[in-house]
């Protein structure tokens, strides 16, 4: 797992079987190799990229990266500033407005994606399958990934820090159970897409929530308007 960033890979180097490594390996590979897997083979890892391991405060965990082309850019829920929205990704700025509303002015993006401003602040943007094939969702699901993801989580969960995990959807909640540390907080909720969203998602004021557990453990809480455009 040379393509990981040093950080994350040395903290997770001995928590991986062998036959998951050759899992990940092969799927990492195909992103290569295959222009039908997204998100490109440089975007795979962004998430970890644009967040250091010891500056995680808050892991939002979803299923897997939109499969439409042009969409995915390694971060969860995020597309590139003037991409145009996927409905899971409407559904989450719905619950942001109603759950936090702005009280300040926008001015035009020009950063690398809409949710970059979380990442920036220690949102780590992760999926359960970091790749899915063109037009499949749920494609790369059960192949390996998750021992990746789940490896991942263990090594956030034994920082330091308060850390709040925001797991939205049945894939990302199957991860509550290895978080253990009471340094740390879960909130559990369906996924924003418009199939479940409905059935929980909106009320479930996630952004809020987290902060709440970040004040409340003398840590700053997220700016969660930050690098939002205008809707």
């Amino acid at each position: 797992m040379e393509a990981l960033n040093p950080g994350w890979g040395s903290a997770i180097r001995d928590a991986l079987k062998p036959v998951e490594v050759d899992q990940i390996q092969r799927l990492w590979d195909s992103a290569h190799s295959d222009p039908e897997v997204l998100p490109p083979a440089g975007e795979v890892f962004a998430a970890l990229d644009c967040v250091p391991l010891e500056r995680v405060r808050v892991v939002i965990l979803g299923q897997d990266p939109y499969h439409g082309v042009g969409q995915a850019h390694g971060l969860a829920f995020s597309v590139r500033h003037g991409q145009a929205h996927p409905p899971s990704l409407r559904n989450v700025l719905k619950e942001l407005a109603a759950d936090v509303p702005a009280e300040r002015g926008f001015e035009p993006q020009v950063g690398p994606g809409v949710l970059s401003g979380w990442a920036e602040q220690g949102v780590l943007l992760l999926n359960t399958a970091l790749t899915v094939r063109a037009g499949k969702a749920g494609s790369c699901r059960g192949q390996g990934w998750e021992a990746l993801t789940g490896a991942l989580v263990d090594a956030v969960c034994a920082q330091p820090q308060p850390v709040v995990f925001l797991l939205w959807g049945q894939p990302a909640s199957a991860f509550a159970k290895r978080v253990h540390r009471p340094a740390h907080r879960v909130f559990s909720a369906p996924h924003p897409s418009p199939l479940s969203a409905y059935r929980g998602f909106f009320g479930s004021q996630p952004f809020s929530r987290a902060n709440d557990w970040l004040t409340e453990c003398g840590a700053e809480p997220v700016d969660w308007w930050r690098g939002i455009p205008n809707p």
